[in-house]
Formats: C-alpha cells, sequence, structure tokens
C-alpha cells in the first residue's frame, strides 16, 4: 500500500508535535520576557579572564657554573713524558753532538722541527678541550653569538561577552553598591528547586512574587494540563552543579541579569495509575538551562523572568 505523499506529511506532522508536547511539559518550560533580548540566545558559560598588568616575560632558568673537567692522569702522563723525550733530544743532540766533535746535522735540525711542532698541535689540542666561560645574563649565549629573544606569555583578550556583562555589572553597582553577583547564582540555584518542587506539586501559587507575572502565568498553564490529564511531572535527584552569572544589563529603569545553572535530575511523567509515560526513573538526564531575573533599577528583590534552555 503506497502512502501519498500529504499523509507522509500529515504523519510526520503529528509525531513532531507529540515530541514538543512531551518536551515542553517535561520540568518547568521555557518562556518569559528577557526583554529586548527576548529572542537573542543566551551568553554562555566562559572562562574567567582575569585583568591586571601583561604577564610578564618568564625568566630564563638559571645556568648553573660549568666545573672545569678533570685532567686526565694519561694525558698529563703523556704531556710529561712528550717533554721529557723532547727534552732529552735537545741535550743529547748539543751536547752529546758537541762533545764528540760533531756539529748539528740537517736531519738533527728536521727532527728537533717536528717535535716542536709535535708539541704546540698537542698544547693546541688541549686548549679547545677546556669550557668556553658563560656569561651572566645570557645562558648558553657563546662568544660571537646573538642571544635568543626572550619568550613572553601569552595573555587572552576578553571577549565581547565578558566585556559585555563586566559593563552590565558595573551599571547594575552603581545603583546598587552591595550587589553581589555571586549570591544571585546561589539564590537561583535555590529558586530552581523551589519551582521544580511547585511543578512537582502542580501548583506554583505559593511562588507569586517570586516569578514575574507573564512567566507565572505560563507555569501555571503547564500545572492546569498536569492536572487535566491525571498526570504528574516528578523531578528527583536534583544535583546542581554549577551556577555561574553570564549576563547582566540595564534597560527601560530594570536590571536584568541571567544565571546558567547546570546539573543532573531526573525527569518523567506518570499518570494516575503510577505508570511512567514519559522520561525515566531511573536514568539520570543533564540539563543546562539560563533563567533571567529582573528587578526595577536599584535595591528591590529580584523576580524570575524567563527559563532558557541551553
Amino acid at each position: 500500500m503506497k502512502l501519498r505523499p500529504m499523509t507522509v506529511i500529515a504523519l510526520l506532522t503529528l509525531l513532531t508535535s507529540a515530541g514538543v508536547a512531551t518536551e515542553v511539559w517535561a520540568r518547568a518550560g521555557s518562556g518569559g520576557s528577557r526583554g529586548t533580548r527576548s529572542y537573542s540566545p543566551p551568553a554562555r558559560p566562559t572562562s574567567p579572564v582575569t585583568p591586571g598588568t601583561p604577564a610578564s616575560p618568564a625568566r630564563p632558568a638559571p645556568v648553573a657554573p660549568m666545573n672545569a673537567p678533570r685532567p686526565s692522569m694519561f694525558g698529563g702522563m703523556m704531556g710529561a713524558l712528550g717533554g721529557f723525550m723532547l727534552g732529552g733530544l735537545l741535550g743529547g743532540l748539543l751536547f752529546g753532538g758537541l762533545g764528540a766533535g760533531a756539529g748539528i746535522g740537517l736531519l738533527d735540525i728536521l727532527l728537533i722541527a717536528g717535535g716542536v711542532f709535535l708539541l704546540f698541535k698537542f698544547m693546541q689540542a688541549r686548549r679547545q678541550q677546556q669550557p668556553q666561560p658563560a656569561y651572566a645574563g645570557a645562558p648558553g649565549w657563546a662568544r660571537g653569538q646573538a642571544p635568543e629573544p626572550m619568550q613572553y606569555n601569552a595573555v587572552a583578550e576578553p571577549s565581547a561577552a565578558d566585556l559585555d556583562l563586566d559593563r552590565g555589572l558595573a551599571h547594575i553597582r552603581q545603583m546598587d553598591a552591595s550587589f553581589d553577583a555571586a549570591a544571585l547564582a546561589s539564590d537561583a540555584a535555590e529558586t530552581f528547586r523551589a519551582i521544580q518542587a511547585a511543578i512537582t506539586a502542580r501548583d506554583v501559587r505559593p511562588l507569586v512574587g517570586r516569578i514575574a507575572p507573564d512567566l507565572l502565568e505560563r507555569l501555571e498553564g503547564q500545572c492546569a494540563e498536569l492536572r487535566q490529564n491525571g498526570q504528574i511531572n516528578r523531578l528527583e535527584r536534583i544535583q546542581i552543579d554549577r551556577t555561574e552569572v553570564t549576563e547582566a544589563w540595564q534597560e527601560r529603569g530594570r536590571d536584568f541579569v541571567t544565571v546558567a545553572i547546570v546539573g543532573t535530575l531526573l525527569d518523567y511523567v506518570v499518570d494516575a495509575a503510577g505508570g511512567i509515560v514519559a522520561g525515566s526513573s531511573t536514568a539520570t538526564e543533564r540539563f543546562a538551562e539560563y533563567w533571567t531575573f529582573t528587578r526595577s533599577v536599584g535595591t528591590r528583590p529580584w523576580q524570575l523572568t524567563a527559563i532558557q534552555t541551553g
């Protein structure tokens, strides 16, 4: 039996819609308003860049003084023996020859010259074996060679997101000197747990005041849908591994701060009889979400205004 193209498209549409619906009702759904950044992807956490002066150049390792090699016993012996033989040859030729009444011949002169030449070469070889002195301030720099260029540690330039975050935090602190980004990130983790517990209870009314009205309405609709279907979205074993402020800005008299929340949890939906209709009650899943908080500029309490998935 052949399926018509329109039938295939209809089936794919139904499957896609079913998949989206299942994902939307898993824990607190995405939504809310981020002001002018509502349709922009959230800034991801980045490795912190420490401001300050550039790193100092790497210092070369100190060069240990080079110890002169010990003279070899055989080298000293050979030198003494060579000197003794040359001295004996000269003495024998001069004094012995004169005593016999004979002059120095051409062969004697050649022997003397050869001996002197061999002695000169021997002394030259000894000098070349001696190590060259190391000069202070130039490790391994022999005489007549240019010094090696000094190596500098590379310093990473701050990204545009880092600069935007620093600028936004500075603007917030101008009107609230006591603002602590780390404390807000910690509070975001507690808000995450409280909202997931409210979703499991299918009632977010106890959180009125902590959630902005438009997002609260969206979460209330999610709880109403669960009650209507006779289902419970269970969220267990919540383990938050990391919270970090990734965005901060001001607009229209309001402060906005986005916190990245990363961790693991169990997320599954059961029906009235306790049967699992979505998710898993044994396999934990990893999540990365971006929760944006807002308040009027100043020192007012923060409210959750938007949830975005990673």
